[in-house]
């Protein structure tokens, strides 16, 4: 554990650009915890004689078309659009990587209708599946985490299937198995920790498309609902204003889900430095 912590501080101090990506990430993280804390009005609070204000010293994005403060439901925002990310991807990490282990370790007709099943998903437009997923489902929170988790399992499905396929019959394995012990056991004790670190890459890159694709269905008028804020709705409701010069209602949710995506990719970048050796450069 120290080696690897030894190792990430070497990575973060040689790359300025994930340093940065990790204090972006710190930033949302406490947008997500402390935002209605933070946040200097009601995200919900409605004042018409204040409708489109510009960025001022009051309202520092300015004000939507309600009056509303385009500050306070951005940082609001943070947390609803963070926690379907993190749940969609946990949940699709969990049964992808459950699904891949079993899969790559016993092959068989298994191993062959399951890569079917991820050869049919891949096959679709993974977006247009979800609002399929969402539309079936119907518009709630529960439902975009659902539709998010199953598009995205195909990569874990696949990375766990090939890392698995990898070390089944590695010397550490047949020791395991030589030891007696059973299928159950060396597929948890000792396959899946040790596939555990590419399947953590992939997740932190997932959670910047899944942050993309909370915010793509709520621009739509799927998933979440108006008034909550969310940052797809806002880009979607500033939308209408742009051509009038009301910049600000979309600029700053669209740049807040940039800057998310972005330190989630980065981040990618710097834990696969971090868990293999060979990509540093």
């Amino acid at each position: 554990m120290r080696e690897r912590l030894a190792t990430a501080a070497y990575v973060l101090r040689a790359n300025p650009v994930s340093l940065a990506a990790l204090a972006l990430l710190a930033l949302l993280f406490g947008a997500a915890l402390f935002g209605p804390a933070l946040a200097p009005y009601d995200p919900l609070a409605t004042n018409t004689s204040l409708a489109l204000r510009p960025p001022s010293a009051a309202h520092w994005f300015g004000t939507d078309q309600l009056g509303r403060d385009v500050f306070s439901r951005v940082v609001v925002a943070t947390r609803l659009d963070l926690a379907i990310a993190f749940a969609a991807v946990a949940l699709s990490l969990a049964i992808g990587a459950a699904i891949g282990a079993a899969t790559g370790y016993f092959g068989g007709f298994a191993d062959a209708a399951v890569g079917r099943v991820v050869d049919v998903l891949m096959a679709f437009p993974l977006f247009v599946l979800a609002m399929a997923m969402v539309a079936a489902l119907g518009n709630s929170v529960s439902s975009v985490v659902i539709a998010t988790a199953v598009i995205n399992l195909p990569f874990y499905i696949r990375l766990a299937r090939a890392e698995t396929q990898m070390r089944r019959h590695l010397g550490y394995v047949e020791a395991a198995r030589v030891g007696g012990s059973g299928h159950l056991r060396i597929l948890r004790v000792f396959l899946l920790p040790n596939i555990a670190p590419p399947l953590i890459v992939q997740a932190s890159l997932n959670l910047g498309w899944a942050v993309l694709n909370a915010a793509g269905l709520s621009f739509i008028g799927l998933g979440v609902r108006a008034p909550t804020p969310e940052w797809g709705i806002m880009v979607a409701e500033g939308a209408q204003f742009i051509i009038s010069g009301r910049w600000w209602l979309s600029v700053f949710p669209g740049l807040a889900l940039m800057i998310a995506v972005f330190a989630f990719n980065l981040l990618g970048d710097a834990l696969r430095d971090i868990v293999d050796p060979r990509s540093r450069t």
